[in-house]
This record gives structure tokens, C-alpha cells and sequence, in this order.
């Protein structure tokens, strides 16, 4: 057990390794000369003098010199042509169209446009890292409708991470534009490559070149104190100063060339790695292999073993001698820790790991609601981007609101509000395309029709004849059409979830509907005689596509005895969801086990607000529908539940979840079955939350919540650390038991301390406990709407006992 190797070195059960305040190296007694076969290895000075490790290479590189490393980027025509700049159309509408000179910044990670009206820095640039792709020609809703002046091959969109609007522009020549599309492309695949370290080295660097005022590439003491200032530490002037002085070795007041990366190697030090480090390394301060076997033996890892250290030497040692000796310097330890294979997340379930052959009742379905909008639901627009942006972040199932168009074509908007409104043949355009780009499993299209029988025929027709072959039509197996199948059966289709025809039926004779539960409850008090009207207007066209989601009224569960209907999707709000999950329990759980249930918010949520999703989740509840133009806590979860399995939109859920006879209760879970233990040890880098404002530094402090069943819920918090941003220590030890974490969603989150107001966010990351790695790990933090704010990182040690 991990807890218990520690307590082999020396440590108190209840006390997991503490690093607040680092000590002198813990004195290890060598291991013995057999652990390395007898050959005698090289120690740290020897390793030096034959070889200088490329990380300090790289730390004596430039910035353009660091972004074209192994690449050739710093010479590449595209890149070089974008370092000159452009003047690119920028458009907005038919009349906002407006030339602006676009540049990339020597940094090679952040572009610099012009404004009409000069505004604050850091509203002149955008990052390439918050780019989520790049499209040739009229492939964005506001070229298409408003780029027509400009020919395809001169437009180009930046489509970005988060809420973020496209960019969509127009190049002076075609060939222009196609430098900014490979030169991006190349800068996107150059930084996806890049290693956490490299990113910190860009990261320092970029603040090094803005805090040198006159750019004489020298440093006064003035310019330090802006530099520190700009990566949110609040140094002491003395320390500072001493600090200063230690590396100023021409004494000269200015710091120059290896000076100043001196300066940068002590402030990026990180004192409890190198505690850690020291820990197993023993006097020659380097790894062997059988040492580092040890580090990932008391880690917990999985298929830890002597090939498996050696791999990672192999991998991660930045010095050649080392390699070749199979040993580990820190900086290739640190690399390690800063890697993906160092970080919480567990890097086997970053793919598709989970069975797909199960029925899709079975699953977790990332899902949305009100998807056509980008705002409000009460004066927002509406834009086919919307759905680009939602398959983009794995949704699976999407919300068409259809009502009566101009000219026999439906639209879809918010009815009877101001939001605008878009072409129902538009957005399945936009799912043809779109859809399975990052996900090949089946989207689910929910019908909310408005419309009558003709413009419903006209839908049923865009259907068939954009979606082609995708569409699903009729059953896949004819000898059990009642059986849901998997989402490995139905890779690439589309499933449509609406109405039937009265052949259709509820056990009291109610007509099946995808109208949500206001109108349904309206719809009960109409009599027979309306019904059958109203069930006139119901398409066959239409009617004959809802194959596997036949839309239906859920009134009460229905009795143990009554054979399910996997076919039938009940939509929910969440105030009836809760009341079913509050007064049904267990019942509400075998109900979920063999049908689709669709939950989504209250209309009351006029600002598109959302719930939290993880009550639904609980009893097994699979299309839990959320605003995902609406940022917060809600989508964290939201994102961290499909994090794993390949980011694909869907998840397995827990075995006591799938069984038609479980007798699990979300509200009744039994005692505690796990405890997890978590010690808040460091921050690196965090972001500076008014770039604007110099001295003001974050009090970073840190909050772990947990969310599954009522009884796992819980939040703990460190203490706050004044003035430092840079590398905060805390030290301090937060535990929870858990009596269902199979359910469970980890919630790391980082704020600014206020005495006086609410705390400021940070960053973020959540992830399901049964994919959190245990030992010494990296969480890689992330910004409100989801975005990476590398280099930013949490450090913590994790411990996992079960009984």
C-alpha cells in the first residue's frame, strides 16, 4: 500500500511526506554496488564535466531559437512572413468590415492585432494555444452569410477554445492566407510537442523580454523587480536584492547573458522536487535505474518495473551521458514529474479504454441543452458555431428547438423570445460536418418540434438527404428491435429523438411527446378529443425517424413486473428529476439501467444558468442536459465526468448503475469504503489575475471538492499564502471518506484570497477519482472556460486506501 511504504522511511502512519518547508537532503545510505550490476557510475560532477545537460542548453536559448528547436520553425517561410505581420480584413457583418494588422510575437505563442481603439495590453493579442482550429474558406457561419465579397480561397477562421468568437478574415492574396494556415497549424503541432519544461522556459522568457524596458537584453535591479512583479511574486526588496547581487558576477548593477539565466535557475528552483529527488538518488545526487524502480514502486504505479524505469530515463534524461549510463539527473526527474505520465490523471484513460459493446442505456451521455445558443435564452443569438463548438467538446447529444420558418423552411431558435434565429438546415449541415470530427460515436439529435406537417415534412426531408447514410432509419437488428444497441454499433449515425404517431402509445393512452415537461403537464389537462387532433400533426416522415429514442412521457416508474422499453426517452426538468430521485430511490436507478432519461434546466434559468449535474448522474441518469455556452462549476463537472475514454461523450457508468435488479440508492449508500488523502504541497506560475495592474499579486489558496452521492459530498480548503503566485507552499493535509467512489469527481480549484469579497477563480481541474493516480502528482490547471493555463500547476501527494 503507498501509505505504508512510507512508513518504511521513517514516517509516522498519519503523516504523509511533508515538503512546506524544505529541509537539507534527507541522508539515504546508498544502495549497494549489485543494484547496478557493480559497475561504478559517474556522480552529478562527473555527468557535467562530460556532458552539459541540453536543459541548460535550452535555458541559454532564445525564444525563437527555443520555438524552432528540432523543427526548423525560426526558418520557415510561413512563420517568418507571420513574425512581418499581415494586414487581414477582419469581418463582422455585411457593413463591419475592417483591415487590421495581425503579427506574431517573437514569443512564437501569441499573436498581436491592431484595434481602432489602443486598449490595455493584453486585449491586443490572442494565444495560440487557445486556438481550437483553423478553417479554409466560407466554413464559418459568418463568413458564409456575411464573406461574400471575398473569394474562399483568401478567408480563413480562427475558431477558439472557450467562449471566445471566431475570428473570421479575409487575406490580401490566397497565398497570404495559406501562410497564416500552415504557419498556425505548424506553431499548434510545434506546441502540443513541447514539453511542460519548454513551455516554462517560453513562459519566463516571454516576461523576460517585456520587463526589459529599453531591450539592451541587460537587467537592472528595477527591471528584476518588474519581471517578479510581472509573474505575480512580491519579493522582498532585500531578498530581492541579495539575490540579485549573488548573480550579478561583473558587478556591474546589470545582469547579462549567463547571469541572468543564473537569476532565472534560482527563481524557477523547486526545492521540494529536489527534497524528493535527493530522497532516493543518495550521494551522488543521480538515479540509477533500481532507484528509480524504488520512486515508482512507494508511487503506486501500475507495471512498475526495472524496463519500465529505464524507458523513462530513456525518455525523459535531458543529459547523453546520463542516458547512456541509465541514469537520471533532476531536471530529467523534473521532467517526468512534469509530464503527462507524472500528472493526476491517469494517461490509460486518456484513450478509449471502456467496453463500447453495452446497450447505451449503459452509458453516460455528454449532452446539451438549448444548443443553438451562445448567450442568454432570453435575447441571445443563435448560431450553428454553437454546435460546432459543443462536438468540439465532446457532446453526443445535441437540442434543435424547431418552429415555423419563411419560405417552408424551419428554423430553430428560443421561441417567443428575442433570440435570432437560424435554418433547421443549417445545423444538420453543421452535424454532417462536424459531428464525429473528434468523436466517432453516435450523436443523438433531440427534437423539440413547434412545427406543423409540411415544414415537419421539410425536416424530415434535410434529414435524410444531408445526413445520407449516417441517419439511422430502421432497426439495425431486425430479430430484437426493442434492444437499445452500443455505441460501437452505431459508430458514425445519428440517432433522432422525437415524436410518434399514435400507433405509439402510453399505458393511459397519452400521444408520446418531445415537448418538455411545462408543456406536458399543460398537455395533461387537454381532453381526449384534443389529443387526437393534435395527434394529426404529428409528421410520418418524421414520425418513421425516431428509431431508438421515441420520445415519451415519464408520469410514474413503472411496476417491477411490467417488461422495460429500452426504445422510450423520457425528458425531465431537473425539479422533476429530483423529486424522482428524493421519492423513487432505488426504482429511479432499475429504470435508468434499461432506458434513456434526459434531464435539463429549469426555464426559469432566464440567464441560461445551469445545475449541477452530478445528483442526476447519481442515479444513473445519462443525457444530463446543460447550457454549454454557460461557464462554472457545473461544466467543470461536466468536463471532468468525459474526460477519460478517448474525451469521446461517453462513459460507462458504475456496475451498480447497469444491473435491472441493483438495489443501489444514491441516498442510502452504506458506510465508508475509501479514504483519500490529499496533501496540498506546492503551486507553480499561477496566472496573474489583473495583468493590467502590476503590484497586484494573488494570495492563491487552495480547495478540494468532492462530488458524488449526497454523503461524499464535501469541500476542505488550505490557508491562504500572501503575495505569491509564483511557487506558493502550503504543506497541508486534507482527507475525505468516501462511500461510493465510483461516482466520485475530484474538484481541485485554486482562488484569490479577499477578506472583504468573494474570492477570485484561478483555475481548476476535475477529474473521476477511479482515474486519480496516486503518489507525487502535477495537476495541470485550467481556466474558466476550460482553456490550458500552462505553465500553472498544482503539486500534491495523493493516497488511496480502501477497505
Amino acid at each position: 500500500m503507498l501509505c505504508g511504504r512510507w512508513r518504511s522511511r521513517g514516517r509516522p502512519p498519519e503523516e504523509p511526506p511533508v515538503l512546506a518547508q524544505v529541509a537539507a537532503p534527507v541522508a539515504l545510505p546508498s544502495p549497494p554496488a549489485s543494484q547496478d550490476g557493480g559497475a561504478k557510475r559517474p556522480g552529478l560532477r562527473a555527468l557535467k564535466k562530460m556532458d552539459e545537460p541540453d536543459s541548460k542548453k535550452a535555458r541559454n536559448l532564445s525564444m525563437a531559437t527555443q520555438l524552432g528547436k528540432g523543427k526548423g520553425l525560426t526558418e520557415d517561410e510561413d512563420v517568418q512572413a507571420m513574425l512581418r505581420g499581415s494586414r487581414l480584413c477582419k469581418i463582422r457583418s455585411r457593413t463591419w468590415q475592417k483591415e487590421r494588422l495581425y503579427r506574431l510575437q517573437e514569443d512564437g505563442l501569441s499573436v498581436w492585432f491592431q484595434r481602432r481603439i489602443p486598449r490595455a495590453p493584453s486585449q491586443h493579442i490572442f494565444f495560440v494555444q487557445h486556438i481550437e482550429a483553423v478553417r479554409e474558406g466560407h466554413q464559418s457561419e459568418g463568413l458564409r452569410r456575411f464573406g461574400g465579397a471575398f473569394e474562399p480561397a483568401r478567408c480563413l477562421t480562427i475558431a477558439f477554445k472557450g467562449s471566445r468568437k471566431n475570428l473570421d478574415l479575409a487575406a490580401p492574396t490566397a497565398e497570404e492566407a495559406q501562410r497564416w494556415v500552415r504557419g498556425l497549424a505548424k506553431l499548434r503541432m510545434r506546441l502540443d510537442a513541447m514539453s511542460q519544461r519548454e513551455r516554462l522556459d517560453h513562459w519566463i522568457h516571454s516576461y523576460l523580454h517585456r520587463a526589459d524596458s529599453n531591450q539592451d537584453s541587460k537587467m537592472s535591479f528595477k527591471e528584476i523587480k518588474s519581471l517578479l512583479r510581472m509573474v505575480n511574486v512580491d519579493m522582498n526588496d532585500m531578498y530581492a536584492y541579495r539575490l540579485f547581487k549573488e548573480c550579478d558576477h561583473s558587478n556591474n548593477e546589470r545582469l547579462e547573458g549567463t547571469e541572468i539565466e543564473e537569476f532565472l535557475r534560482r527563481l524557477l528552483k523547486r526545492p521540494e522536487l529536489e527534497d524528493i529527488f535527493h530522497r532516493y538518488s543518495g550521494e551522488d545526487h543521480v538515479l540509477s535505474a533500481p532507484e528509480l524502480l524504488e520512486f515508482l514502486e512507494d508511487q503506486g504505479e501500475d507495471g512498475a518495473t526495472l524496463a519500465r524505469a529505464q524507458q523513462l530515463i530513456h525518455t525523459y534524461e535531458l543529459n547523453e551521458t546520463a542516458k547512456q549510463h541509465e541514469l537520471m539527473t533532476l531536471d530529467g526527474f523534473m521532467m517526468y514529474l512534469l509530464s503527462p505520465e507524472g500528472a493526476a490523471l491517469d494517461p490509460a484513460h486518456k484513450c478509449v479504454f471502456q467496453d463500447m459493446d453495452q446497450p447505451l442505456a449503459h452509458y453516460f451521455i455528454s449532452s446539451s441543452h438549448n444548443t443553438y445558443l451562445t448567450d442568454s435564452q432570453i435575447g441571445g443569438p443563435s448560431s450553428t458555431e454553437a454546435y460546432v463548438r459543443a462536438f468540439a467538446q465532446g457532446c453526443r447529444c445535441v437540442e434543435l428547438d424547431c418552429w415555423e420558418g419563411p419560405g417552408g423552411e424551419p428554423v430553430i431558435y428560443h421561441g417567443h423570445t428575442l433570440t435570432s434565429k437560424i435554418f433547421f438546415r443549417d445545423v444538420i449541415q453543421a452535424v454532417r460536418d462536424h459531428a464525429f470530427m473528434l468523436s466517432p460515436y453516435p450523436v443523438i439529435l433531440s427534437l423539440e418540434n413547434h412545427c406543423g406537417l409540411e415544414q415537419q415534412a421539410a425536416m424530415a426531408r434535410h434529414l435524410r438527404t444531408i445526413l445520407g447514410d449516417m441517419l439511422v432509419t430502421q432497426v439495425l437488428d431486425s430479430h430484437n428491435p426493442e434492444e437499445l444497441p452500443s455505441p460501437e454499433q452505431l459508430k458514425g449515425r445519428v440517432l433522432v429523438k422525437g415524436k410518434k404517431l399514435p400507433a405509439a402509445r402510453d399505458e393511459d393512452g397519452g400521444i408520446l411527446s418531445d415537448r418538455e415537461e411545462e408543456e406536458e403537464e399543460e398537455e395533461e389537462e387537454v381532453g381526449a378529443a384534443e389529443q387526437k387532433r393534435r395527434a394529426k400533426q404529428i409528421s410520418p416522415e418524421l414520425s418513421a425517424l425516431a428509431v431508438y429514442c421515441c420520445a415519451t412521457r415519464l408520469r410514474t416508474l413503472r411496476p417491477a413486473p411490467t417488461p422495460p422499453q429500452p426504445c422510450q426517452v423520457s425528458s425531465l426538468s431537473e425539479r422533476k428529476a429530483k423529486k424522482l430521485i428524493r421519492e423513487a430511490g432505488n426504482s429511479f436507478v432499475r429504470h435508468n439501467a434499461q432506458q434513456l432519461t434526459r434531464v435539463y434546466p429549469l426555464g426559469l434559468r432566464m440567464n441560461s444558468a445551469n445545475y449541477s449535474p452530478q445528483e442526476m448522474w447519481n442515479s444513473g441518469c445519462q443525457l444530463v442536459a446543460l447550457n454549454f455556452q454557460t461557464p462554472g462549476y457545473e461544466m467543470d463537472l461536466n468536463a471532468g465526468r468525459f474526460l477519460i475514454n478517448g474525451q469521446c461523450g461517453y462513459v460507462l457508468k458504475p456496475a451498480c448503475l447497469r444491473q435491472p435488479d441493483t438495489t443501489f440508492d444514491p441516498e442510502s449508500p452504506g458506510p465508508p469504503r475509501t479514504t483519500l488523502t490529499i496533501q496540498v504541497l506546492t503551486a507553480q506560475q499561477l496566472p496573474k489575475l489583473n495583468a493590467e495592474k502590476p503590484n497586484s499579486i494573488v494570495d492563491p489558496l487552495v480547495r478540494i471538492e468532492i462530488h458524488g452521492v449526497p454523503a461524499d459530498c464535501a469541500r476542505k480548503e488550505t490557508n491562504y499564502v500572501l503575495n505569491n503566485g509564483f511557487n506558493p507552499r502550503w504543506g497541508q493535509t486534507l482527507q475525505f471518506q468516501l462511500r461510493a467512489p465510483e461516482l466520485v469527481l475530484v474538484r481541485f480549484v485554486v482562488e484569490d484570497y479577499d477578506s472583504t469579497s468573494p474570492n477570485d477563480f484561478v483555475g481548476q481541474f476535475t477529474l473521476p477519482f477511479n482515474s486519480l493516480k496516486q503518489g507525487f502528482r502535477h495537476i495541470h490547471l485550467l481556466s474558466k472556460d476550460g482553456a490550458s493555463l500552462s505553465p500553472a500547476t498544482l503539486f500534491v501527494h495523493i493516497c488511496i486506501q480502501r477497505f
